[in-house]
């Protein structure tokens, strides 16, 4: 717990960038001006932090910032912060700087380092930005929907393509080893079938589901792969190939476009409420948790319990994406 008379603050994004990141650091900037709190930004994630590259934000510093993606703090992997000589030093800089709490913007690796500087009597709140959604403790993470509208834009427009050319498209999302993104993107875009590395799908069956969709008639199929599913999509494109199937095969793997773009309305609504929120817990004293979405409120949850367990993708959703299929 820290007293309620927090003076200043600092906020960093780490890890994989999300659309969001900026509307969340700009409400986390405003929020803590409007408390009478300086708030500072640490450039280029943890690897900033032990560096102490902090620079003050004030309202006009985060003008404009709303629709754009990626982060203008940037976001850097630091393997240095791992170890606890780098822990130590970044709580240095923190203590030289007279900075009394840190936001951190990421996911589950960031979250593992918030959780590290808690242990070591940071004051911290977490807050899940990551386009994989597979946070525990929040429905939704920025970054998720914009994510989800881009894969939905391209998979709209690989069907034109394979409709023109009778083809099976198998369409590779980001996830991780969640299969969430590739679940939700399968129901709205109306796909044949969605491979998720929560449940293993052996070759046969997908090749049996081509030829199906061959044979019924219909003029391609699109097949959404999220990239922890195994075999990998290239080797699994390389199988299906060499099967005598009705369609030929295509390969698409959108990679880090998921990543880009413009924040939805809902990332940055959500991001913003996610940024006010930290505010808030610090100033209540409520540290080393993690603004989670659950239902229409967002509320504190102990990022000791956030990086615990994984999240797993609904097998609702599964079923769902299934039965659409048909």
């Amino acid at each position: 717990m820290v007293p309620n008379h927090i003076k200043s603050i600092a906020v960093l994004t780490s890890g994989g960038d999300a659309p969001g990141m900026n509307p969340c650091i700009r409400a986390v900037v405003r929020a803590g001006l409007a408390h009478d709190i300086k708030v500072f930004g640490v450039e280029g994630g943890y690897q900033g932090l032990i560096r102490g590259t902090f620079r003050p934000l004030g309202a006009r510093d985060v003008g404009g910032i709303l629709q754009r993606g990626g982060t203008i703090l940037q976001t850097a992997r630091s393997t240095e912060f791992r170890e606890r000589n780098g822990q130590r030093e970044a709580i240095r800089q923190l203590n030289n700087a007279e900075i009394d709490a840190l936001v951190v913007l990421g996911g589950d690796g960031s979250l593992h380092g918030a959780m590290k500087l808690a242990e070591q009597g940071v004051a911290v709140v977490g807050v899940p930005a990551s386009i994989d959604n597979d946070i525990f403790g929040t429905d939704m993470c920025i970054g998720v929907d914009t994510a989800l509208n881009t894969i939905v834009d391209g998979i709209d427009k690989l069907r034109d393509t394979a409709s023109s050319h009778s083809r099976a498209f198998l369409v590779e999302t980001m996830g991780r080893n969640s299969g969430y993104l590739a679940t939700l993107a399968g129901i709205v875009t109306g796909a044949e079938m969605v491979l998720v590395p929560e449940v293993a799908t052996p070759v046969a069956d997908i090749a049996h589901t081509i030829e199906e969709a061959y044979l019924r008639g219909k003029t391609h199929a699109i097949i959404v792969v999220a990239e922890g599913f195994k075999p990998n999509t290239t080797e699994l494109g390389r199988q299906i190939d060499e099967m005598d199937l009705g369609f030929t095969t295509r390969v698409t793997i959108l990679g880090h476009i998921q990543r880009g773009g413009k924040p939805s309305a809902f990332d940055r609504q959500l991001a913003t409420r996610f940024g006010i929120k930290a505010v808030e817990f610090l100033t209540r004293g409520q540290t080393n948790v993690m603004t989670g979405l659950n239902g229409r409120e967002i509320i504190p949850i102990p990022i000791e319990t956030v990086i615990s367990q994984p999240k797993q993708v609904s097998m609702e959703y599964l079923e769902m994406a299934r039965m659409m299929a048909r």
